[in-house]
């Protein structure tokens, strides 16, 4: 699976044109605290007829640069230190956060936020997966599927056991090394090299304390955050065609550090609480302390 494609497809799901006034713009946003139809539809109408177009246009821009095949299943677990697994876990995460999100703004029921919304990036990814299915450069891939699930099922499983997200999943990025010596598999500029680099993509799971320690004075904005990323990474697999390549010497990497949990910043702005909600998905840098096979390494400001 191209789950950079998916990241582009998502951030263009997540792309907002607003042009109210500031006061329409809050009344717009307020949750409604009973059913309403109109929005519901227009949610349903929207996310179907974005994800539809989405898939009819990688459908017919890109797999239409590939040769087509019968249905195949390809194995690719072992991939990019499982990089690529983890982008498939946050995706879906992601996807299915604002699909339930969606759905409350509309006044939908718990139940169905979950039935529902949450289960849009897993749906979404799934389709997308079927796609590779036929195509020959990749191939269905079991082992995405099941991290599509386990996003979902991440987000579900906190909102059943606490009715809120105590544990969010994040994503931070740096330019590495390694994009120029690949460009065309790792990218060529900067934001193909945020979608594309896995050597400079780090996953996180970031914990809010207070809502651990709610009679506790910890601030609500205050999280702590273990992270894992990979180095050295070239290729998906260490050898091709029998060639040992410089890849050999990619190896994991383990990071525990602080965040900032941005829906805990008090304001009254339903606009700013919405962007800083957009923004929540991103890893703050702070101080950070890395382990890897080689070394204990502390950085100022990781990211």
């Amino acid at each position: 699976m191209r789950i950079s494609i998916i990241k582009y497809s998502f951030l263009i799901i997540l792309l907002p044109i607003v042009s109210f006034s500031q006061s329409k713009l809050d009344s717009f946003l307020k949750t409604s605290d009973t059913l309403n139809k109109s929005r519901r539809n227009a949610v349903a109408v929207s996310e179907a007829f974005i994800g539809a177009i989405t898939l009819v246009g990688l459908n017919q821009l890109w797999y239409a640069d590939f040769e087509r095949s019968k249905f195949q299943t390809i194995n690719d677990n072992n991939e990019w230190l499982q990089m690529d697994k983890l982008g498939h876990v946050f995706t879906s995460y992601q996807l299915g956060k604002y699909g339930a999100q969606l759905l409350n703004w509309s006044g939908v029921s718990e139940s169905n936020q979950l039935l529902y919304g949450a289960t849009l990036g897993f749906t979404f990814l799934s389709a997308v997966e079927v796609l590779d299915g036929y195509s020959e450069e990749w191939g269905f891939s079991w082992g995405d599927i099941l991290a599509n699930g386990a996003g979902t099922s991440f987000y579900i499983g906190q909102e059943i056991l606490w009715k809120e997200q105590r544990v969010a999943l994040k994503y931070s990025f740096h330019q590495t090394k390694f994009a120029k010596q690949r460009p065309e598999k790792l990218g060529e500029n900067g934001l193909e090299q945020i979608l594309k680099d896995y050597n400079g993509q780090t996953y996180w799971l970031s914990a809010n304390l207070h809502s651990f320690f709610k009679a506790s004075k910890i601030p609500k904005w205050l999280n702590v955050a273990v992270g894992y990323g990979g180095d050295g990474m070239l290729r998906g697999t260490k050898i091709v065609n029998n060639q040992s390549l410089t890849i050999d010497n990619r190896y994991r990497q383990y990071y525990l550090s602080l965040d900032l949990n941005l829906n805990g910043i008090k304001t009254n702005s339903k606009l700013l609480r919405s962007i800083f909600d957009v923004l929540n998905m991103i890893k703050i840098p702070f101080p950070t302390l890395e382990f890897n096979k080689k070394r204990v390494a502390f950085h100022l400001f990781y990211y």
